[in-house]
């Protein structure tokens, strides 16, 4: 049916958010929900390969690594993995407030900026994901999860 892109936080079980049940739909997830050559591969062997003929980029609020980019943590291999996440908080430089983790107003337009870039990025970055799309095929949505809520918000 579908791939989910998906943050590992423990606060978003994907098959539960979705209402699916094991082998229903794949999960593909990293800390922030991006793209990286690994998840590009997935995606392409589950729309490619499988037949899976949607593709959801789906980020949540109050993500920790969200915040840890924007606060530009540098820690080990987390340096490295939250380099992905900085084209998001650099897009929003304008942002007119307070560009800290501690505003969640800032940290869930970064979030929805990184559910974006990352949709973007598998269509640049993946020739197959981007033919399937515009043949119809497969479409491709971003979405944010609302930890309190329990709802998914797609975006336009």
């Amino acid at each position: 049916k579908a791939i989910i892109l998906s943050c590992v936080d423990s606060r978003v079980p994907v098959e539960d958010v979705f209402d699916q049940g094991i082998g229903d739909i794949f999960v593909a997830r990293v800390a922030a929900n991006f793209e990286n050559t690994d998840i590009l591969g997935s995606i392409e062997f589950a729309t490619k390969v499988s037949g899976a003929k949607l593709v959801v980029v789906l980020g949540h609020e109050s993500c920790g690594a969200i915040k840890a980019a924007i606060d530009n943590v540098q820690l080990g291999n987390i340096t490295a993995l939250l380099e992905n996440v900085k084209p998001a908080v650099e897009a929003l430089a304008d942002y007119p407030g307070e560009k800290s983790s501690s505003n969640p107003e800032f940290v869930h337009l970064v979030a929805e900026k990184n559910v974006q870039i990352t949709i973007e990025d598998i269509r640049k970055k993946s020739p197959i994901v981007a033919e399937l799309e515009a043949n119809g095929s497969v479409r491709i949505v971003g979405a944010l999860y609302n930890l309190h809520t329990g709802e998914v918000e797609f975006l336009r």
